[in-house]
């Protein structure tokens, strides 16, 4: 799977470097295997962005994208999305997607929602529905986080110098500690559907969706 994923996110061309960051050895010696650049980073790291800023001591850039390994489903878009907002707009300092949940995502906590405010940053992440529909209007539009980011490079070194922060450790969501420290994330929609590849039926789902996309 992450060997496909990196081939998928070879397409973009606003990347001008395009590696694989695990803490796997197997996922390494795969990566290899398939001619794909891997390096093998701390077993300590506790988020992706941990990962990342550890790529980032050896590997300079003005704007890292972090694109998860079980994002089998990412395209050219979704990495255009993320990069275009770094490229004229000096106040972004990180960026994230979002989609509109369907109706069989909005109350499972596997599918992480968000909300933004009118320019777009967001305000809160949760794995519950948000914001809640008091009344049952039904009138709510309730968007799914996708978890891919962009940021700044001195982004990368700020989250990793800083403790986990309460909201961060109660939802399990890494994002939060830069939102509790007054970072801004600016979320694009995206119209492209993804499936993170967390449980059997999720693989299952993604398996079912590529067959059907080849016939």
């Amino acid at each position: 799977m992450v060997v496909y994923v990196f081939r998928r996110a070879q397409g973009c061309r606003l990347l001008s470097d395009l590696l694989v960051a695990t803490d796997s050895d197997e996922v390494v010696e795969a990566c290899h295997a398939h001619h794909v650049p891997a390096v093998l980073t701390s077993s300590a790291h506790r988020s992706g962005t941990d990962r990342v800023w550890e790529v980032s001591r050896a590997r300079v850039a003005d704007v890292y994208v972090n694109v998860q390994g079980d994002e089998p489903l990412v395209t050219t878009g979704h990495i255009e999305s993320l990069v275009r907002p770094f490229l004229n707009e000096p106040e972004v300092q990180v960026t994230t997607l979002k989609t509109r949940a369907t109706p069989e995502e909005i109350p499972t906590r596997t599918a992480n929602k968000v909300v933004t405010n009118r320019h777009g940053d967001a305000l809160y992440f949760s794995r519950l529905p948000i914001p809640c529909d008091r009344d049952e209007r039904g009138s709510v539009t309730y968007w799914k986080h996708i978890g891919m980011y962009a940021y700044r490079r001195s982004v990368l070194e700020m989250y990793h110098s800083l403790p986990p922060s309460s909201l961060e450790q109660a939802e399990q969501l890494e994002q939060l500690r830069l939102l509790e420290h007054g970072i801004p994330i600016r979320v694009l929609e995206t119209r492209e559907p993804t499936i993170g590849v967390d449980t059997e039926e999720d693989l299952k789902a993604v398996v079912a969706l590529v067959a059907s996309r080849r016939s």
